[in-house]
C-alpha cells in the first residue's frame, strides 16, 4: 500500500466532510500540520470540531480556519495567543470545551487505545468538572473524562519512511503521537521521507500502523512569542 501522496490536497482527498471531528497535532506553533491545515482551508470544509492544544495565531495554523469561519467548536487547553479565537468565543460564534493539557493528551491516547473513559483528579472542584460524573477512590474524588475518537488526525513529523514510521523533533512530540492514535485515519506531513530501513527502529516514535497517508513538504519556522532583551 502506497502511503505517500504528492501534496496535501491529494492526501486529504475523500476524507473531509462538514461537521467532522479532527484531531490536530502541535504545541503552540511547534509541530503543527500547516500544509494540511491550508488544504482544509482550500477544501472549504465547515462546521468542524477540532481537538488541539490551541488554535494557532491569528494568521497562521488553525487560526486560518477560524478566520474563514470553518470551525464551530474547539476542544483545547490554551487560547491565549489568538485574538480572533477570543473574539469568536466571547461573541458566541465559537464553542470551546476547555481541557487541562494532560487531560487532553490522555483523552486522545485513550481514544486511540480503545478506552472509552478514565478517571482523573485533575479539574476536580473546578468548572472543568461541571456536569461530569465523579467518583471517590481511596478517599479521593476523581472526575470521569471520555476518550476522543476523531474522524481524522492531521499531524506533523520530522522524518518518516515510506511505511509511515515517524520520528518527531523535540516539542513536536507532545501532542502529535496521541493525536495520531485517536484518528480513524491519520494523515502526516513530514519534512523528509526515507526508504524503509533507513530509520533505526529504536529511534521510531510512532509505528507506521497508525499512519495511513503521508505528504512531504517545506515548512515555515515561525516564532510564537519573540522576546528581545535590552543590551547594556
Amino acid at each position: 500500500m502506497d502511503k505517500v501522496y504528492p501534496d496535501a490536497l491529494a492526501a486529504l482527498n475523500g476524507l473531509l466532510f462538514d461537521g467532522m471531528l479532527i484531531a490536530a497535532g502541535g504545541f503552540g506553533l511547534c509541530g503543527i500540520p500547516e500544509l494540511l491545515i491550508q488544504a482544509i482551508c482550500d477544501f472549504g470544509t465547515r462546521e468542524l470540531t477540532i481537538a488541539s492544544n490551541n488554535c494557532g495565531v491569528d494568521d497562521f495554523g488553525l487560526g486560518l480556519l477560524l478566520h474563514k469561519r470553518q470551525i464551530k467548536k474547539m476542544i483545547s487547553s490554551y487560547v491565549g495567543e489568538n485574538a480572533e479565537f477570543m473574539r469568536q468565543y466571547l461573541s458566541g460564534e465559537l464553542t470551546i470545551e476547555f481541557n487541562p493539557q494532560g487531560t487532553l493528551a490522555e483523552r486522545m491516547r485513550a481514544g486511540g487505545s480503545g478506552i472509552a473513559g478514565f478517571y482523573t483528579k485533575t479539574g476536580v472542584g473546578t468548572l472543568i468538572a461541571s456536569g461530569k460524573e465523579q467518583k471517590v477512590f481511596n478517599g479521593e474524588t476523581y472526575v470521569l473524562e471520555t476518550g476522543i475518537s476523531a474522524d481524522i488526525a492531521i499531524i506533523k513529523a520530522w522524518k518518516a519512511d515510506t511505511a509511515g514510521n515517524l520520528v518527531f523533533r523535540k516539542t513536536a512530540r507532545n501532542f502529535n503521537p496521541p493525536a495520531a492514535k485517536c484518528g480513524r485515519v491519520c494523515v502526516a506531513e513530514v519534512e523528509e521521507i526515507l526508504p524503509v530501513g533507513r530509520i533505526d527502529p529504536d529511534q521510531i516514535h510512532l509505528p507506521g500502523i497508525y499512519v495511513h497517508r503521508l505528504v512531504q513538504g517545506a515548512h515555515e519556522k515561525r516564532i510564537e512569542q519573540r522576546t528581545i532583551s535590552a543590551t547594556a
